[in-house]
């Protein structure tokens, strides 16, 4: 039987691989995954490297499967771009399958008939839809039922110890229990330590005790060719990528570590001729699949991408992946250089490490699961309501924003404390204990990955066998292809053109700051009587912003400068001179006030600065040096109230935020007379733009003391 189910396994290979000679044949350890779960219904755990060719496992199994008269397979996975590969490569083998997704909520209803109806092989559904109320209650019963195979795919988004813990990931605990008898189930991943694997088998009970396979590989890549050139700064990287891009094989990505400067990177290299294009978290849909398909089809050189690619695309001829920045993770490092070399020889992989690397990590690590008194305010509040809360109608209650609110309250789902339904999330009543080791151990983790980026970037030794001992890969030995085996295949020359063109494009100043339109809900909920859109006379102007924080151009000049260390003090004149000019080009472009327009608005007639805890000295003199080449009277400065409550940071959520400065802000006399009489524009000065409710409030109250008109002009944006 076995050597017949063989042969046919075979077969179905060379269709998937599209082989018309019917030649291809299995590796030893696929099979091995294929008869566990076709003839011997067992569950099994494949850890394998990018490229092993874990789909063709579950591809082949669901034929065999339906073959039999099992029912559909349903494939857990994480991204939209995935999907769409799976789906192109199901349809080669002759098998029919289906996804539902955020980005295809008009076919869900159809695609769930065609299920229903025999018609789909293979179901592949995003983890965010096993606990959307109407898909968990009354579609996911029907389908536990008629699974013939469950696969998670990127099974270690399912563990917390992992780079990319996915809370959702854990509804698969539920689905597992309501499989029936003899349902083989598979999980897959490329990127698991030691640590991850355990968690991950034990959670889907593929673990120790069970009757499971459990196949893990050697995690090295014969055809990546590692390297890592430290450069003095962001011109440098800049100017290396806009040199050397055409030099690199193929076409390939190049990842950033943050939205701002994917656009910066792309915006740059197009500029020298480089036909790139951007894929972020921010990309709409469309747009991305335009990008995917541009870079299948070689139509453009690489993607300039965050990590919003990174388990997500498929191009078995990718020639190269290019780091502008460090992850924080060595296992997230792997997963994404892993894109590369799948199917050809030689491809490159390097890393340009960056100053700003560090900063960001900081950030992220800042949005970790909270600390233990918000949890329990948000379950006490929850408890109290009686009924389920939303959102919207819960964020302003608790002090989270809004996403951190939503990853928490998915965990206290999975730990039984939450439960989401129609309307929004109810408190079980069930007892919680807040497992503090636990995620304190997480943040030591992350701690000591990071410490590994940094290692990595500066070993002398073997870096492909480095990533693989960060992966617990017993077979883990020197390759003989990196920069340190095999010597450096790139030198750190730069022109001086391309040099000059990336110091003028980041240093060129000036960013728009787009104002708040509309009064976060939930305010009533805190006493403050605002909601809906901010009405047109108490609205803020476009303003503008020196940089961003998280550019790789004046975002390093900046950061240093705003830090919460950093001392106080007065304006820089390269900081000052740059703000200047940003005000010169916002004065003479489209819609300036020295524009010419007919419809531009009258000149500010004063400043006015903010009030700063942390910068006071920076701020102050900043204002007084706008207002000094501006020829304009400094007006004064928004004030403090007496009462003013500690309100919190910018991690709060903008209700939370919003009530803080209703509470905190007041226009003294002086300030409002001054306004008065002056009776124009003017500009409002502050350090930084984070949450934007800040300038927002402020505006609210000197367009209600006499300012016609309010221009932000902020040093730094946040995002």
């Amino acid at each position: 039987m076995n050597a017949d189910l063989r042969s046919s396994a075979d077969s179905v290979l060379a269709r998937l691989v599209g082989d018309p000679t019917g030649a291809a044949r299995l590796r030893e350890d696929q099979w091995r995954a294929i008869e566990a779960l076709v003839a011997h219904k067992r569950r099994a755990l494949v850890v394998q490297r990018t490229g092993w060719g874990k789909s063709a496992v579950y591809f082949v199994a669901t034929s065999l499967l339906r073959a039999g008269g099992a029912g559909p397979t349903v494939i857990v996975s994480p991204l939209l771009a995935l999907m769409r590969n799976q789906v192109e490569a199901a349809a080669r083998a002759g098998i029919r399958a289906r996804t539902i997704n955020s980005a295809n909520p008009e076919e869900w209803e159809g695609i769930q008939a065609e299920v229903a109806a025999g018609e789909v092989d293979v179901l592949l559904v995003s983890p965010e839809r096993l606990n959307n109320p109407d898909f968990r209650d009354q579609v996911l019963p029907k389908l536990s039922a008629a699974t013939g195979l469950l696969v998670v795919d990127e099974a270690h988004c399912i563990s917390d110890w992992g780079h990319d813990f996915r809370p959702d990931y854990r509804r698969l605990r539920t689905m597992l229990a309501d499989l029936p008898p003899g349902v083989p189930v598979l999980a897959t991943t490329a990127t698991a330590n030691a640590r991850v694997t355990a968690d991950v088998a034990e959670q889907l009970g593929t673990g120790a005790g069970t009757d499971a396979l459990v196949l893990r590989g050697p995690l090295d890549r014969e055809s990546l060719s590692l390297a890592v050139l430290t450069l003095p700064d962001a011109a440098h990287r800049l100017a290396w990528l806009a040199d050397h891009l055409g030099d690199l094989p193929g076409s390939g990505i190049i990842y950033t570590l943050t939205v701002a400067a994917a656009e910066e990177v792309t915006a740059y290299l197009r500029h020298r001729g480089h036909t790139v294009s951007s894929y972020t978290g921010k990309t709409e849909n469309a747009d991305r699949q335009q990008a995917e398909d541009d870079l299948q089809a070689n139509r453009v050189k690489a993607l300039v991408a965050t990590s919003a690619l990174g388990m997500g695309f498929d191009k078995p001829d990718l020639g190269f992946v290019v780091h502008l920045g460090s992850p924080s993770s060595p296992i997230a490092y792997y997963q994404q250089v892993g894109r590369a070399g799948r199917g050809v020889e030689h491809a490159e992989v390097l890393l340009l490490p960056g100053r700003e690397d560090e900063a960001i990590w900081q950030y992220f690590a800042s949005v970790a699961f909270p600390p233990e008194e918000q949890v329990r305010r948000t379950l006490d509040v929850l408890a109290q309501a009686g009924r389920p809360l939303s959102l919207p109608a819960l964020e302003p209650l608790v002090d989270l924003r809004r996403t951190r609110l939503e990853t928490m309250l998915k965990v206290l789902d999975v730990d039984g404390a939450v439960h989401r339904v129609k309307g929004g999330w109810t408190s079980t009543g069930e007892p919680w204990a807040y497992d503090s080791e636990r995620y304190a151990w997480v943040a030591r983790q992350r701690a000591a990955e990071q410490q590994a980026m940094r290692d990595y970037a500066a070993a002398t030794g073997c870096r492909m066998e480095f990533l693989r001992r960060q992966l617990d890969d017993e077979e883990a030995a020197p390759c003989g292809r990196c920069d340190n085996c095999a010597g450096a295949r790139f030198t750190a020359e730069v022109s001086t053109t391309a040099l000059d063109t990336a110091r003028g494009e980041l240093g060129r100043p000036g960013v728009e700051l787009e104002p708040r339109k509309m009064w976060p809900t939930g305010l009533a909920a805190v006493g403050v009587d605002l909601k809906g859109r901010i009405t047109a006379g108490e609205q803020a102007s476009t303003g503008r912003a020196l940089g961003r924080l998280s550019d790789i151009g004046w975002g390093n000049r900046l950061r240093p400068m705003l830090a919460p260390q950093a001392p106080d003090q007065p304006i820089p004149d390269d900081v000052a001179q740059a703000v200047v000019a940003v005000l010169a080009d916002w004065a003479r472009g489209p819609g300036g006030w020295a524009s010419g327009a007919p419809d531009a608005p009258a000149r500010p007639v004063g400043v006015v600065s903010l009030p700063s805890r942390s910068h006071p000295q920076l701020i102050g003199s900043l204002a007084a040096r706008i207002a000094e080449v501006g020829r304009m009277p400094l007006l004064g400065t928004v004030a403090y109230t007496d009462q003013a409550p500690e309100f919190g940071s910018v991690s709060s959520n903008s209700a939370q935020r919003v009530r803080g400065l209703h509470q905190s802000l007041t226009v003294p006399p002086a300030l409002a007379e001054a306004l008065a009489q002056a009776a124009g524009p003017v500009l409002l000065v502050d350090d930084r733009a984070e949450s934007g409710w800040t300038l927002a409030v402020a505006t609210r109250l000197l367009r209600r003391a006499g300012a016609n008109e309010v221009f932000p002009l902020v040093l730094a944006l946040q995002g």
